[in-house]
């Protein structure tokens, strides 16, 4: 099987290439026929090549899907943390007077590093700020009006979603992997097997083996 890294794109042409010069060239199909690779068999070899490059394809387009939902994620992310940590700064002096438990929990910890974490963290930040009348009424005293912190809200809101857009197309990513990787172990199956094959019907021809793209020893 090709190493699907470095040499995935050098077997799609030679596969392409043995397939389609063998339904095209009547001397190869014809020498290849006496070994049982008649037209029927080598348009089933067509037809796996095909199958092959549809899900390779995918795969490539999966793939950056997930790495342009990623990259929104981090840029989305980044946006809302710059914000978040102005007004969770503002918050600590704003409440500074306000003797409440539910202030420790919004204002007070340590901040979590990871995405989900930082989401459940925010969430409590601005639900429990912006449901409190009177924690609202100390954050517009420093420029912090309900319709501002709403606004930042949002931002977090959003980047959940981004989040969940970029789960679903990581896991789309990886199943169109293991679909390609199914399907290359097929085709890479057949054209070994088929390559062994023309190099025995085609032992007096060798200049066919090389438009074929196959190597003759000298």
């Amino acid at each position: 099987m090709p190493n699907l890294k470095t040499r995935l794109n050098e077997f799609l042409d030679s596969s392409n290439l043995i397939i389609q010069t063998s339904l095209t060239d009547e001397q190869i199909k014809q020498a290849a026929g006496v070994y049982g690779y008649d037209e029927a068999k080598l348009q089933a070899g067509k037809r796996l090549y095909d199958e092959f490059f549809a899900l390779y394809n995918q795969q490539k387009k999966e793939y950056g899907e997930q790495i342009e939902a990623t990259e929104e994620v981090h840029t989305a992310w980044d946006a809302a943390n710059q914000l978040y940590m102005k007004t969770l700064k503002i918050a600590r002096v704003a409440f500074q007077k306000v003797s409440r438990t539910d202030r420790e929990v919004i204002v007070s910890g340590t901040r979590k590093r990871t995405l989900v974490g930082w989401l459940e963290q925010t969430k409590v930040f601005y639900t429990n700020l912006l449901a409190d009348t009177e924690l609202l009424t100390e954050m517009a005293k420093f420029g912090y009006p309900k319709e501002k912190l709403a606004a930042e809200y949002q931002l977090v809101q959003d980047l959940d979603q981004k989040r969940i857009k970029q789960n679903q197309e990581s896991s789309e990513a990886e199943e169109a992997t293991r679909a390609r990787d199914q399907k290359i172990h097929e085709l890479d199956d057949w054209i070994s097997d088929y390559r062994v094959v023309l190099k025995v019907a085609l032992t007096e021809t060798p200049q066919k083996l090389e438009r074929l793209g196959i190597k003759v020893r000298g």
